[in-house]
């Protein structure tokens, strides 16, 4: 029950940062606690299944340096351990003319963030890659790929135990405090100082401590005595799936040119590794941290969102668009609406409700949503020893091994490891 550096949180984050910290130091224990019965539960567990490429990202931002360097490092991982992918690529349409400035402005932006073979092609070219879709000029992303991002994560966590890591889950960490005086008379605890408690009462000792607790990660922080800024609002994306027999009208994946006046990316297509396809997701607030049905609930969770003044800055500015995704969650056929704008032929006979997922959207206090990755500790005895990342966003299962090699670099600088 003793650990040099704790991580937790066992979604893909967490266990490739595990993976490499041990590959990296060999000779000190480490440990990962998840507080779920089973590894990469929630977000690692509820995604399109995407390999990015690195095109919506800001240049020079950590998302589009960790997005390129992560998809590389997903593909090569991939490879060397049998998890079969598909390269099929992406197309992200212009279907209104007003759309081709910003496709073309991404078109710019996807070259200085260095993804490999982007071109612009126009509607000729499209119905050649994806016969049934529409449009007026497409930008092809050839290197964007699907994977089962479960698998790839539950492959980390095998890396991490044979490498002499220790995964313990069924432990939610409801507890971080600094061994008392009397209690580290011990060279143990002179060596732990740090003490994780657990709901039930069990009890680690450590030096130091990485989380990466995705839609808990404002939480922990709390409890470390950390920042609780910025602060997590969950959200959740409803996907439908196309009919098996109707799964032959997209090929790759498919995505709208995103609008910069809304938050969030818009309804596209998205064939899985099983053969089936996904359609959207809409984006609404959870009433649950992972609320993963339209009608679960949790008060204190619910409670935690409204009465976060970021929140109502964040609606009040984006209105009208929450709304429409209201309306879009609930009826079937607003959802179709906008589907059709890219594949005529799809119709409400076609699709079924599917899965949901829940964002940890992380937003600042005045409704900003935080889109960049974000890494903090504290300061005081606890904060010191802890290392937060406190916002993963999407691509963070793409950017996994890469987002560990800089988690690693900074505990390193960080704990003198």
């Amino acid at each position: 029950s003793t650990f040099d550096v704790v991580v937790v949180g066992a979604g893909i984050v967490g266990l490739a940062s595990a993976r490499e910290l041990v590959r990296r130091h060999p000779v000190l224990a480490f440990a990962v606690l998840e507080k779920e019965k089973e590894l990469a539960h929630h977000q690692s567990g509820h995604n399109s299944g995407v390999i990015h490429s690195g095109i919506y990202y800001k240049p020079g931002s950590l998302k589009a340096k960790l997005c390129v360097q992560g998809a590389a490092l997903c593909y090569k991982y991939c490879d060397q351990k049998g998890i079969p992918y598909k390269q099929c690529g992406k197309l992200i349409v212009a279907v209104e003319q007003d759309e081709i400035p910003r496709l073309k402005a991404l078109y710019e932006r996807g070259l200085q963030n260095n993804v490999r073979g982007l071109k612009l092609i126009g509607a000729k070219e499209i119905q050649a890659k994806e016969p049934f879709c529409r449009g007026l000029m497409a930008l092809d992303s050839p290197y964007t790929g699907i994977v089962n991002y479960k698998q790839v994560a539950q492959s980390y966590a095998e890396d991490f135990q044979e490498a002499g890591g220790t995964i313990l889950t069924d432990f939610e960490v409801t507890n971080m405090e600094m061994a008392k005086e009397s209690s580290s008379e011990s060279e143990d605890g002179l060596k732990y100082p740090v003490i994780v408690r657990n709901s039930k009462g069990e009890e680690i000792y450590c030096r130091h401590i990485v989380t990466c607790a995705g839609l808990y990660s404002d939480r922990l922080s709390e409890i470390s005595g950390c920042s609780p800024e910025p602060r997590i609002v969950p959200f959740r994306g409803d996907y439908l799936v196309l009919k098996p027999e109707k799964c032959y009208m997209v090929k790759g994946n498919i995505y709208p040119v995103p609008n910069p006046q809304f938050p969030f990316l818009g309804f596209h297509f998205t064939p899985r590794m099983d053969g089936s396809v996904w359609l959207g997701p809409n984006a609404v607030l959870a009433f649950k941290r992972e609320g993963y049905r339209l009608f679960d609930f949790s008060t204190a969770d619910f409670l935690d969102a409204i009465t976060y003044s970021g929140l109502w800055k964040l609606v009040l500015r984006n209105l009208s668009y929450g709304l429409s995704e209201m309306y879009r969650a609930c009826f079937l056929s607003a959802q179709v609406k906008q589907l059709q704008k890219f594949i005529p032929e799809v119709t409400i006979n076609d699709v079924l409700r599917g899965p949901s997922g829940v964002r940890a959207q992380a937003l600042d206090s005045d409704g900003n949503l935080v889109d960049d990755f974000v890494f903090d500790g504290g300061s005081g005895d606890i904060g010191s020893r802890i290392l937060h990342v406190r916002n993963a966003p999407s691509p963070a299962a793409t950017s996994s091994l890469a987002i560990a090699k800089m988690i690693a670099d900074e505990v390193k600088r960080r704990f003198e490891l």
